[in-house]
This record gives C-alpha cells, sequence and structure tokens, in this order.
C-alpha cells in the first residue's frame, strides 16, 4: 500500500496506516513533508518545541526533525511496540520525502484537509524547520 500524504491530516492517516500495518500490510508513505497538523500554528509550534526543550544530547528524549522520521515517530505512537507484534508492525511502516520513484499512490479521502471545519493549519515541513530540520 502507497499512500500520498499531500494535504492529510497526520492524526487520521496514521490511525490508517497503524491498522494496516498491524494486519500484515507494508505500506510506504510519499510526500510526508506535505501532511498538515490542523490548529493554530503558533500553539502547535511551542507545544513541539517545549518538547524538544527537554532532556540533552546524551541522555534524550530523542525525537526527529526529519519530515519522514517526525511522521513515522508519529505512527509509532499509535501502534503497541512494548510487543512483538507491534515492533514488526513498526517496521513494515516507511515514509519518504518527496516521491522517490514516482509511483502510483492512491489518498485517504476521510484525512484530507478539505473536510476539515478550520483552515488553520500547519504542514510537518513547515513545523520541522522552526525545530531545525534541514528540509
Amino acid at each position: 500500500m502507497i499512500i500520498d500524504a499531500t494535504d492529510l491530516k497526520v492524526g487520521r492517516l496514521a490511525t490508517v496506516v497503524a491498522k494496516a500495518a498491524l494486519k500484515g500490510e507494508t505500506v510506504t508513505i510519499v510526500n510526508s513533508e506535505k501532511a498538515v497538523l490542523t490548529g493554530n500554528k503558533t500553539t502547535i509550534i511551542e507545544k513541539y518545541q517545549t518538547q524538544y526543550q527537554r532532556g540533552g544530547p546524551h541522555w534524550g528524549p530523542f525525537l526527529p526533525r526529519m519530515p519522514d522520521r517526525f511522521l513515522r515517530r508519529i505512527i509509532k505512537g499509535m501502534l503497541p511496540t512494548n510487543t512483538p507484534r507491534g515492533r514488526e508492525a513498526y517496521k513494515r511502516v516507511m515514509c519518504y520525502i518527496g516521491n522517490p520513484e514516482d509511483q502510483k499512490s492512491e489518498t485517504i479521502d476521510a484525512a484530507h484537509i478539505k473536510h476539515s471545519k478550520t483552515l488553520r493549519y500547519i504542514t510537518v515541513q513547515e513545523l520541522c524547520r522552526v525545530l531545525g530540520g534541514r528540509v
């Protein structure tokens, strides 16, 4: 299953991907930097900046700043990674920046931003740039 994350809400996308991975499907997400987080931009940025201020360079928590790894980390939170089944499911999920091989991909209509009641959102790429990512 190849999913194009362009203009898809991160939470809705992550639940669909987590369920598919637990069923045994290999899931590939392309254009992960174009996924969106809904809400007020400043509130979202403040939330993640405070998470990055915790810990240190040697003892964590180690939080990703690249959009593909950031999205994969969110999906990890929806999987039971403390069980062997959850760890295997997590290995079946891969995220990419852009579309590496121009593969045919599908989208999840229920997760699209056009169905959102709010017009406030920030893309994963914008958030990662603020956090210090190099994309």
